[in-house]
């Protein structure tokens, strides 16, 4: 697998009409734009809608009710609604894209009458759902069966959610079994614990984690104050072989938005946290549709776009007036979104080259907050690029010294690099 690919997330329901048929060539341009190797259609597969048990209206896609059907309110004649997915995975190819699709190991919806052994419990508040039993064999059968049904649609991979609650070994003998048939497939694991990260790559057989608890978590605090840069170097030693094997993002359906005023309060406050979360390593980058408008979920109370209720994201809208009527985003969306494909150019750009954090040997140079700034070298031999992130809220600028080992590994004559980066962003700079 390709490392540092980019993945765009979006909840299928929320992108224009949301319809399969939205997705025209006007919107394939424009997630190309942003650099996305795949897109992932969250709430495919066909959920419980409309019944007394169910969260919200149309309720949650993760409560999933039939695993060989799609929604019909995605398709513009709900008795051709598996023929128009067919065609939106055919349009999503043809226009040099792959898709990925939600897989819920732990959990079906209370009124699931498949063949997945159930138990007649759920986890947690999760109560429109009921736990999957992966003792019983005919699970094991019975999903595989389900992943090679999808698969045949064209599918390119699977996001699979809360992958912890589910037995590693067990799951991995569907995926093992899975790619014999289909080899080329992608399986991106919702996971936490870091103590996971090695079970769920080595055992299961997964490509890209989630490094919610790594990268995520550590980068939230520091915009909060609350936790120290310092973590980030801890990070990636303690990931050392598998930073590439990462899928690194700063919001996702679960999450409250970035923009929000329960997260970084505007695209400009997260300026430096994007630029170290897409560039630092080859891990991959997932972008949450309107994430890169700033969207703030001002229509909730929580700070998340809500996967319960039908809502109408302002941000969303204004992608669909941009794309189609040349319109619609303010000066602000423009810019963010102007940062957004910058960011992910060059992060396609510096894909295999190495990564060397700077801090280590700079915790002694003159105006260098080793808790509140982090500054890092990529390269390859030919060509090497600065990263300086500022986590304050004033101008930094710093004399950063390059070590002998690096400049000698990335051809770099330079000894000192003078940076200065403005409150909250980043700076990239070409080192000779």
């Amino acid at each position: 697998m390709d490392k540092g690919i980019i993945i765009y997330q979006v909840l299928t329901r929320l992108w224009g009409e949301g319809k399969f048929s939205s997705w025209d060539e006007a919107s394939f341009e424009y997630i190309r734009s942003l650099g996305a190797d795949y897109i992932w259609f969250t709430g495919i597969p066909r959920h419980a809608s409309g019944k007394d048990f169910v969260k919200g209206d149309p309720g949650s896609p993760y409560a999933v009710s039939d695993w060989y059907d799609v929604n019909p309110y995605l398709a513009d004649r709900a008795g051709s609604r598996m023929e128009e997915f067919e065609a939106l995975v055919e349009r999503t190819h043809r226009a040099g894209l792959r898709c990925l699709m939600d897989f819920i190991p732990n959990h079906v919806a209370c009124d699931y009458s498949g063949n997945l052994a159930v138990h007649d419990w759920c986890d947690g508040d999760w109560t429109d759902t009921r736990k999957v039993d992966w003792s019983d064999p005919r699970t094991r059968e019975e999903f595989t069966r389900v992943l090679r049904f999808w698969a045949s649609k064209g599918v390119d991979g699977f996001r699979c959610d809360m992958v912890e609650l589910v037995p590693s070994g067990a799951l991995g003998e569907v995926i093992s079994e899975v790619r014999r048939e289909y080899p080329g497939l992608l399986f991106v694991a919702e996971a936490y614990g870091l103590e996971n990260y090695g079970r769920y790559l080595d055992e299961a057989g997964f490509d890209l984690l989630y490094d919610k608890s790594g990268s995520y978590d550590i980068l939230r605090g520091i915009l909060a104050g609350s936790r120290s840069a310092r973590e980030l170097t801890g990070n990636w030693q303690w990931l050392g072989q598998r930073q590439g094997s990462m899928l690194n993002f700063l919001e996702n359906h679960d999450e409250q938005r970035l923009a929000s005023p329960f997260f970084a309060s505007s695209p400009l406050r997260a300026r430096a946290a994007l630029a170290y979360s897409m560039l630092f390593n080859d891990a991959s980058f997932m972008i949450y549709a309107g994430q890169e408008l700033g969207e703030d979920a001002s229509e909730s109370a929580d700070g998340r776009t809500s996967i319960f209720n039908w809502c109408r994201p302002r941000s969303l809208a204004h992608i669909w007036t941009l794309i189609h009527e040349g319109k619609g985003p303010g000066r602000e969306e423009r810019s963010t979104l102007s940062e957004y494909r910058r960011l992910c150019g060059l992060k396609k750009r510096l894909k295999g080259f190495r990564n060397w954090d700077l801090c280590y040997c700079n915790e002694g140079s003159r105006g260098f907050d080793p808790d509140s700034l982090t500054a890092f070298v990529r390269f390859d031999g030919r060509k090497s690029v600065l990263v300086f992130c500022n986590f304050t809220g004033h101008e930094v600028s710093v004399l950063l010294s390059l070590p002998r080992e690096l400049r000698e590994a990335a051809c770099i004559s330079t000894e000192k690099v003078p940076v200065s980066a403005a409150p909250w962003a980043y700076t990239v700079l070409n080192c000779a």
